[in-house]
């Protein structure tokens, strides 16, 4: 009854009913809340304050930045829900915030693409090095097969391209990644690609801030080659899956491009397909499995074989955690 009243009291505001309808569908800073509602910083961090007090939105810092978006788990993010369908979509206000919202949006999809023009020349040669992507990424949907996944996290997530590829085949998916402003591109991606149910955070792939056992699926696509040491990323992915989770690793087989090294900062130039499934075996995975994709017809010679690497996880601990991100 006390949670219920605090989250109720919360929500009792003009402006926090404009908070809430604006973070429903979107991830944003206090900055940019500031922008959208015309409110002083400090009056619209107060109201923010209260609303994750009770536990209607959440917070996660990502180093001098903090970004909210609406609670999806707990007594709070039911009061939210409810409320947001009780309210009233059609007023003056909450036109004006989607209004902003919109413009916010664009701004985002303008620095990712400027970003892609800037890296379009190195970017666009390394693809060309492989197999198409949507050869990779159908050869993934398949392995995968057509099991719904309750929780994805996805390591070294990039621009967020396995939350999109992945999106309507799981329940909520988490993205980590080192870089903000790979962050900053796969924010707009999922805005772009209306998926509510994705996030994405700053990370270390080492040491996983998600509690153990708390994923469905781990993947970890061409993101290897970058590790001083893959292993341990292996070691840690195995750390955040469920009993029977699965992990996919996707990355390239052994080659001799050495450019890669200085062009595109690779560590590793490739993996073989044993050591893979050593490092796996030595995390506790089981039933592990590969698959290569080898390019065809001309200049095949020079290109990169992808190869799928899978394995399942066979113990746990006696409960398995829910993945909360704060």
């Amino acid at each position: 009854m006390e949670r219920l009243l605090c989250a109720l009291k919360a929500a009792a505001d003009p402006s926090r009913l404009r908070l809430l309808a604006l973070l429903q569908s979107s991830e944003l800073t206090v900055s940019e809340l500031t922008r959208i509602l015309g409110q002083s910083q400090p009056r619209v961090s107060r109201h923010l304050k209260l609303l994750a007090d009770a536990g209607l939105v959440e917070r996660h810092q990502e180093g001098s930045w903090a970004f909210f978006r609406l609670a999806d788990h707990g007594s709070g993010a039911a009061v939210a829900t409810r409320v947001l369908e009780l309210l009233p979509q059609g007023t003056h206000e909450l036109r004006r915030d989607r209004e902003r919202l919109e413009a916010v949006r664009r701004e985002h999809a303008r620095e990712a693409a400027g970003y892609f023009r800037r890296v379009a020349a190195s970017w666009d040669r390394l693809r060309a090095l492989h197999v198409p992507d949507e050869v990779v990424e159908s050869a993934m949907l398949e392995t995968l097969g057509e099991a719904r996944v309750e929780q994805l996290v996805d390591l070294g997530t990039g621009t967020g391209r396995v939350l999109e590829l992945l999106g309507g085949r799981i329940e909520r998916g988490l993205g980590i990644d080192s870089s903000r402003e790979m962050l900053a591109l796969a924010r707009a991606n999922l805005e772009r690609g209306a998926l509510p149910h994705c996030q994405v955070r700053q990370g270390d792939i080492y040491g996983l801030n998600v509690p153990p056992e708390c994923a469905d699926l781990v993947t970890l696509h061409l993101v290897l080659h970058y590790l001083d040491e893959p292993a341990l990323a292996i070691a840690e992915a195995a750390r955040a899956l469920r009993a029977r989770g699965r992990l996919l690793v996707v990355d390239f087989a052994p080659h001799q491009l050495e450019f890669l090294r200085h062009e595109h900062a690779h560590r590793r130039l490739g993996f073989a397909e044993d050591e893979v499934i050593t490092w796996c075996r030595n995390a506790g995975l089981g039933e592990v499995s590969v698959r290569h994709l080898r390019p065809q017809g001309e200049g095949a010679a020079d290109q990169l074989t992808v190869s799928l690497w899978t394995a399942t996880k066979h113990t746990a601990a006696a409960t398995p955690h829910r993945l909360e991100v704060a």
